[in-house]
């Protein structure tokens, strides 16, 4: 009896409850892959084992269509179309002052971050690539609840259809946290949507957090003068709570000195009161917030925090006036005129039960500083970056960049002349011809990162795309985060010169980071009967398995409502592949989730076949196109590539289409392989993805397995 599908039983096992199926593994990290520059992915010999404890995250923007003031205005088309309009604020191709600007125009489009398609797409993407979690965006307080809802119903709605997903989590603003944490937990955390999206961080959803700025404060946070701290006089500030606090924080300038270091103690009711909490600060930057926190926190009181023991330049901003109306400021153990800054952390249930539910990790805000406290994590660094420590002492994360708005050792913006753009390294810009494709600085912090090998590797940037314009004195047209294609830190994929090359930069990267498995090894020779059905295909390994529906349908308005975006090319769900050999035949079997379209459709499930596994000959590597003419016999044309995509007819193979399968014997002598040669060869089946030659549409067109440039590698 011939079967509908090989794979319909194991996916019906793999049912589990309201979160659907459990995803199924198609293997990405064993997908073999060369870019358009030529790399090639490393591969289990390259990369070694997979390790389970090491983790990869992407930043992830959710703005796009939710700031819009006009446009979209393309920089990079802007400058190319006028050059002068880099110093013109003027230049009638500029939009509004302070309005969103594209750096570029994504493989997608200007789209929007609610975009099922992109989203789809993204999901599907960052998997392949390794990416464990994206983490959301929501530093400027905007909290885009309207896109991540949207994103965790199409990433939830793919893991229904057995497809992996990132998880997510949050980069909430650095200094002014509170709202934005409590509202997540109200909005997201709390009635638990999509909880098998949060990713866990030591048993709890992470957040990236200071929590001892969550929550409401009290104190003087104003300040107009700085007094230096001075060995043996210490100062001080007295205050009252009527409720329990958690922590008290002071704001300490240095004067741009190095090495400061200071002590600060909390005292019950004044100088000479009972020492509650102390803690010693050292390497201590300019204008840092101090922390002390309690055990637990303490009941309502009055309270005493000091300064002491200075060691280099450090001191405590001060208001030369009353700020706070019941404490005082001290100096040398006495009442003196004004207020220190200070701020002590209100404690009440609703926050506790909120610190209890994450896993909090500071985010550092600079590019230079470094760590300043344990549990802390950096987002974006300059060369060479930090290493950031638990409260073990574990080397727990860094971060990788692709560009950074930095210049000559301060922040910048990434229109500066001197800014790190894309092709930075080695101290300075790369100006050799197409620097800018190679990811130079992407490479460079990626080589750090593996040097030092901590559990969890922070990118930046995935999709930030936009950027205000700003009129500033030595910039009258600036843009900070992004600028044009060098100037700007993106790696989902971009139309023009940078293509895909920085996805695959960086699924090479997180390959040798995290390790790959080995090839599932290939059964023994079997001769296929094209008349005898699939069951003869049983017992032939490896499977090779493709993301169910994934076709692609788009129509969705995008950017500022530009355009509709459309794409109806989505057509057959190509979910697995196999290939058996004996001495005379090559035979191959594609298997689709829902029955296939006509054979006369054009571009009709096309198999692509590298055979002699070099990325140099071909077209994109593909010798072999098999099934690419249209034809209604019971026979496949098999044509060879002579050179990119123009192609020669070379024979016919023969070909059996089922209701949702297709077989075809390609015979050896087509491959030129004797009857006792091994097969090695990479193979790729696509529909509908495009008959043009542009291998980017096997992202955005039709169906291909495996997915993008990727190929699956047989050797038996």
């Amino acid at each position: 009896m011939v079967r509908a599908s090989l794979v319909g039983v194991a996916v019906s096992l793999a049912c589990v409850g309201s979160q659907g199926q459990v995803p199924r593994d198609v293997r990405a990290d064993t997908w073999v892959a060369t870019d358009g520059l030529g790399r090639s992915l490393p591969t289990f010999e390259e990369a070694g084992p997979p390790r389970a404890d090491r983790q990869v995250g992407m930043f992830y923007f959710l703005w796009m269509g939710a700031h819009v003031n006009g446009g979209p205005y393309d920089i990079t088309k802007i400058l190319a179309e006028d050059p002068t309009a880099a110093s013109n604020p003027d230049s009638p191709l500029w939009g509004p002052l302070h309005a969103f600007h594209h750096w570029g125009e994504s493989l997608f489009g200007y789209y929007q971050s609610d975009d099922p398609y992109v989203l789809r797409r993204h999901a599907q993407m960052l998997s392949d690539a390794g990416v464990d979690v994206v983490i959301f965006d929501v530093t400027n307080q905007s909290t885009y609840d309207k896109e991540w809802g949207a994103l965790l119903r199409v990433w939830a709605e793919a893991r229904e259809d057995g497809a992996q997903t990132p998880q997510i989590a949050f980069l909430c603003p650095f200094w002014a946290p509170s709202n934005v944490v409590q509202h997540l937990y109200h909005t997201l955390y709390e009635p638990r949507l999509h909880p098998e999206l949060w990713y866990q961080w030591e048993g709890r959803p992470l957040i990236l957090a200071d929590p001892a700025y969550i929550g409401g404060d009290l104190g003087s946070q104003g300040h107009n003068t700085p007094t230096e701290l001075e060995p043996g006089h210490p100062l001080g500030q007295s205050f009252t709570t009527d409720e329990p606090i958690r922590s008290v924080a002071i704001n300490t300038p240095t004067w741009g000195a190095a090495g400061s270091g200071i002590t600060v103690s909390v005292r019950r009711e004044g100088p000479l009161g009972e020492v509650l909490a102390s803690r010693r600060f050292e390497d201590v930057s300019d204008n840092d917030w101090l922390t002390v926190e309690f055990e637990e926190p303490v009941e309502a009181g009055a309270y005493y925090v000091e300064a002491t023991d200075p060691v280099g330049t450090i001191g405590w901003w001060s208001h030369t006036e009353d700020q706070f109306a019941d404490g005082a400021a001290y100096a040398g153990g006495v009442p003196v005129d004004g207020d220190r800054a200070f701020r002590a952390e209100l404690a009440n249930s609703e926050l506790e039960r909120i610190r209890r539910f994450f896993t909090f990790r500071s985010p550092q805000a600079s590019y230079f500083v470094g760590p300043t406290k344990p549990n802390q994590w950096s987002w974006l660094e300059v060369y060479p970056q930090h290493v950031f420590h638990n409260d073990r002492g574990e080397a727990e994360q860094m971060s990788v960049g692709v560009a950074q708005n930095a210049a000559d050792g301060k922040l910048s913006r990434l229109s500066h002349p001197r800014s790190h753009g894309r092709s930075w390294h080695n101290g300075d810009m790369d100006t050799s011809p197409d620097a800018m494709l190679y990811g130079l600085n992407l490479t460079e912090q990626w080589e750090r990162a593996l040097a030092e090998d901590p559990q969890f590797v922070f990118v930046t940037g995935w999709n930030e795309w936009i950027a205000m314009r700003f009129n500033e004195p030595d910039l009258p047209v600036s843009f900070w985060d992004q600028y044009n294609e060098e100037h700007s830190r993106d790696i989902e994929p971009a139309r023009g010169p940078l293509a895909d090359h920085y996805y695959y930069q960086l699924a090479s990267f997180v390959r040798r980071y995290k390790g790959v498995r080995p090839p599932e090894p290939a059964s023994q020779p079997v001769t296929i009967d094209l008349a005898g059905g699939l069951d003869q295909w049983l017992d032939v390994r490896p499977e090779f398995l493709d993301d169910r529906g994934d076709p692609a349908q788009r129509d969705h308005p995008g950017y500022n409502s530009y355009a509709q975006l459309t794409n109806t090319t989505g057509r057959n769900d190509i979910i697995s592949a196999r290939v058996a050999r004996d001495a005379e035949n090559v035979y191959f079997l594609v298997e689709t989730a829902e029955p296939l379209s006509p054979r006369t459709d054009p571009d009709w499930m096309v198999l692509y076949l590298d055979t002699d596994q070099d990325h140099r000959t071909g077209w994109e590597g593909f010798d072999l196109a098999i099934n690419r003419l249209t034809s209604t016999d019971e026979t496949a044309s098999v044509e060879a590539s002579t050179g990119g995509w123009a192609w020669e007819e070379r024979g016919r193979a023969p070909l059996r289409v089922g209701d949702r399968w297709v077989m075809v014997a390609v015979p050896r002598a087509l491959l030129g392989l004797g009857p006792d040669d091994p097969v090695r060869l990479d193979f790729k089946w696509a529909d509908n993805a495009g008959p043009d030659g542009d291998i980017l549409r096997f992202v955005t067109d039709g169906d291909v397995a495996p997915n993008g440039r990727f190929r699956y590698r047989f050797e038996g």
